[in-house]
């Protein structure tokens, strides 16, 4: 073989050996998999009520008062745990009755209330409205009676009337809601009122829920390698 044969043989080896190599460095870099999805978790919410209402005198529930307002952090804070993906926010909403026998007794007694509050971020951003609508005619139309009270049996004139379940998605990324009254509408008998300045109570709520799923652990961090000693010579 002459020296230019062994010269174009050797570059064909060179680059044999160089090609699978250039090709691995090609390859991208395998991604680790992605941690798997906890499932959904149900459970009570973590609720900051200002203005709690009191205990359900037969259903155990704490019942709060909504408040009309503008600012998110004077309302019900609702905090989320860790997760991931959107939470389902669940409660039950009531209209807020003030009971008197003797308006029973002189059927001057019914209320027809339409309430409506809304679900705020913290930076006072809207998520939704919710309203309930319910009427008032005798003591059966109350849900519970609250306990706590200067009338008979140590309950409160004040007491929820009427319910509507609220299922509301809050978007991911947010650890805390605040729920608001909005407005309260109030036909009796002597004529119909509105109300919507702050600080008034507009409507109840209770049976607070959250559904949601769970945030993935945090990967574990690789362990330091451990120094090697050094032998004696």
């Amino acid at each position: 073989m002459t020296w230019r044969g062994r010269i174009v043989r050797g570059a064909a080896l060179a680059l044999m050996l160089v090609a699978p190599v250039a090709a691995q460095e090609r390859r991208p870099a395998r991604r680790p998999a992605p941690a798997p999805l906890l499932p959904p978790k149900q459970e009570a919410a973590d609720v900051t009520c200002p203005t709690p209402l009191g205990e359900g005198v037969a259903s155990r529930l704490a019942f709060c008062d909504v408040m009309s307002g503008r600012n998110p952090s004077e309302g019900i804070i609702i905090k989320l745990p860790p997760h991931k993906g959107p939470v389902t926010l669940m409660f039950d909403l009531h209209n807020r009755h003030t009971y008197s026998e003797e308006q029973v007794k002189a059927n001057r007694a019914f209320s027809h209330y339409t309430a409506t509050v809304g679900v705020l971020t913290m930076d006072n951003t809207l998520i939704s409205r919710a309203v309930v609508d319910s009427e008032f005619r005798t003591v059966t139309d109350l849900i519970d009676r609250v306990s706590g009270g200067a009338g008979p049996g140590g309950v409160k004139a004040v007491a929820p009337t009427g319910t509507e379940s609220i299922s509301i998605t809050i978007p991911e990324g947010e650890d805390q809601v605040s729920i608001l009254g909005e407005k309260l509408t109030v036909e009796r008998l002597d004529g119909t009122a509105t109300y919507s300045s702050p600080g008034r109570p507009v409507a109840i709520i209770s049976n607070v829920k959250i559904e949601y799923r769970p945030a993935p652990p945090a990967p574990a961090k690789p362990a330091a390698p451990a120094a090697r000693k050094r032998t004696a010579q």
